[in-house]
């Protein structure tokens, strides 16, 4: 008789609210797949009294998790983490997950940067840990509702030149909750292609202070050349990343709704700790080590770093 697997969604966010109400959606009352979220405060009190609310423009639905609790032991072991936290709660979140990883543990980070799968393998060596990347907009609107803003719903993950089965099984298990998921055997020139992305428009969104649309009408100038900085860090690092990476970021972004603002920016707006170390302080530090100049991100990084 097969075992159950057990998922574990860490961080009830944009990214593991969305994500994660899929999920548990799709699989409540599942015999052989439960899904499990960790959250905190209001957010998890309306999600254990009236299940997370989950909306994409006109659809919504109501997921109900198998367990929703900010204690992680009261889990016990599973075989996937999906981590989706803030990056500066990282190491925290980690801290929490100890009594729920065992060798056979696969954990998964989906946050923003490139730091998180460095540091969870230096914490769970024994574990399989892919590198991990979503493509979404989406936020808490209120305590136990979490809104998908965007067009763009993926996740990519995988290691560089091989797999596992227990991964190919992650997929088919999000695949088949309507989750948009790829599994990469290139996952570090999707991570870096992502992260060029990110930190170019989560950087000047929070340095102007603008949405998307304003950004690219007023300041595309600027956001090139933010583009540029990146994709030479990434190239100084031996990532090849895609040759139009430039055209396809800009792309992508005046593919965003108009009124599109980054999580970092809303995070500045609302007085909240930010991820600016782990975005726009990330390229200028490693600019420095490799001899990289960024101009841009130094300019954009002293002003953030002062409010």
């Amino acid at each position: 008789m097969p075992t159950k697997t057990n998922i574990i969604i860490a961080g009830i966010g944009g990214v593991g609210g969305y994500f994660g109400g899929l999920l548990a959606k799709s699989y409540a009352g599942n015999a052989d797949i439960e899904i499990d979220f960790i959250a905190r405060g209001e957010h998890l009190k309306q999600i254990k009294n009236n299940g997370l609310k989950v909306i994409k423009r006109e659809i919504d639905f109501i997921a109900r998790p198998h367990v929703a609790t900010n204690t992680a032991s009261e889990i016990g072991t599973v075989d996937y983490v999906i981590i989706s936290t803030k990056n500066y709660d990282l190491e925290n979140i980690l801290n929490e997950l100890r009594p729920c990883i065992n060798d056979q543990t696969v954990i998964l980070p989906l946050l923003n940067g490139v730091e998180a799968v460095e540091i969870i393998r230096t914490k769970f060596p024994q574990n399989l840990v892919p590198a991990g990347c979503a493509y979404i907009i989406s936020a808490i609107k209120e305590p136990g509702v979490v809104e998908n803003m965007g067009n763009r719903q993926e996740i990519y993950f995988g290691l560089d030149q091989e797999s596992d089965e227990r991964l190919a099984k992650l997929e088919d298990i999000l695949k088949s909750a309507g989750i948009e998921a790829s599994l990469s055997d290139k996952i570090s020139k999707l991570i870096w292609e992502k992260f060029i992305f990110l930190s170019c428009i989560a950087t000047a969104t929070s340095y102007y202070d603008k949405a998307v649309g304003q950004l690219l009408e007023k300041h595309q100038t600027d956001l090139i050349a933010l583009l540029k900085e990146t994709t030479a860090l990434a190239l100084a690092k031996n990532i090849v990343v895609d040759d139009q990476i430039i055209e396809k970021a800009l792309a992508h972004y005046k593919a965003l709704p108009y009124e599109a603002t980054s999580s970092m920016q809303r995070d500045f707006a609302a007085k909240k700790q930010t991820e600016l170390n782990s975005i726009t302080a990330y390229v200028v530090n490693e600019g420095k080590k490799l001899n990289i100049e960024t101009p841009n991100f130094e300019r954009a990084y002293r002003h953030l770093a002062s409010k």
